[in-house]
């Protein structure tokens, strides 16, 4: 076989490469871009708060004065400049190295069930200082007349959202940032262990405490291998995963009792499928709160609750407040 030969063989193969990973990353795309059409929800307001809700969506970003921030990205009912209604907010925090912009879907659903959801570009949201610059942001929207924005936003019922290392940044913007006290509810997807997010690991910036939370608190996490590890507790060194059962239990027990709270597991799930993945409960859950729907309560916290029955989930514990929650 002459050189020649050779050479085309390789451009040939080259080729099919290419091709086949572009057409690999154009499904992959194609997925997540309709995640929620491929989703198997199995109880009955779990299946009600997977498709899109009713309101169409618009977006809009902002650029930030601070690099790591970069822009803020808001997606937002399109109704908003059209009538004197206020909206709900929800603030998202990333998890380590991914973007807002890397689940835009998943923020364009939620939006589409009434509410304001706004993300950043910053890669390492764990101390929640980006979370707080968003929330400044938008309150600044909010008072400018010249915004589409003005006086849109019910700065009563705002919560916030983290996956991974941005469930870290979410506790922390709630408990250690100077606004946390703005916030109604938190949802946390596959936090950070506390046996990685120490100083002797990940760093002090990386230390949260769930004592803290004093605000309806939902947090889950997946059953594979990369949350779940095998580890049973924070003592062992390895087999640790990020966001092990032994975790969820250790930091569910922290909130105290006075406080709304539940944690469960997504069975058969693994770290990057939670956002995706338990949107339909999150969105419920946020619709409770920030906006009083009694639907989504069954799902937690009657006598024979959704989850508790929903074979997608698993390791559920639920409490509900003896004291009586403000839900409008």
């Amino acid at each position: 076989m002459n050189k020649i030969s050779v050479t085309i063989i390789i451009l040939v193969i080259a080729f099919l490469a290419v091709a086949g990973c572009s057409m690999l990353f154009s499904i992959v795309d194609t997925l997540n871009k309709n995640y929620y059409k491929y989703a198997n929800p199995f109880g009955d307001i779990e299946k009600k708060f997977t498709p899109p809700g009713a309101y169409d969506v618009s977006y809009i970003e902002f650029k930030s004065d601070n690099p790591t921030y970069a822009k803020y990205e808001i997606w937002y009912p399109s109704e908003m400049g059209e009538n004197r209604v206020k909206y709900p907010l929800v603030i998202m925090a990333n998890g380590t190295g991914i973007k807002a912009s890397k689940y835009k879907e998943v923020f364009e659903h939620l939006a589409s069930w009434g509410l304001i959801v706004v993300g950043n570009e910053d890669k390492n949201s764990r101390t929640g200082a980006s979370s707080a610059a968003t929330l400044d942001y938008l309150l600044e929207l909010n008072n400018d007349i010249t915004s589409i924005f003005y006086e849109k936003i019910d700065t009563t019922n705002i919560g916030i959202g983290g996956h991974s290392q941005g469930g870290v940044g979410a506790v922390n913007a709630v408990t250690s940032q100077y606004n946390g006290k703005m916030y109604k509810a938190i949802f946390l997807a596959s936090t950070t262990s506390p046996a990685l997010a120490n100083p002797n690991v990940l760093g002090a910036d990386w230390c949260y405490d769930m004592s803290k939370i004093s605000i309806p608190c939902f947090m889950v996490a997946g059953t594979g291998f990369f949350d779940a590890g095998n580890a049973i507790d924070k003592s062992i060194t390895e087999g640790q995963g990020i966001s092990p059962l032994w975790a969820l239990n250790e930091n569910y027990n922290s909130i105290s009792d006075s406080v709304d709270k539940v944690m469960a597991r997504l069975s058969n799930k693994d770290h990057g499928d939670l956002l995706r993945g338990a949107d339909a409960y999150m969105t419920a859950w946020f619709m409770y709160y920030l906006r009083g729907d009694i639907d989504a309560e069954k799902i937690f916290f009657v006598e024979n609750a959704e989850i508790l029955n929903n074979e997608n989930w698993q390791d559920i514990r639920a409490n509900k407040s003896k004291i009586q929650n403000n839900i409008q």
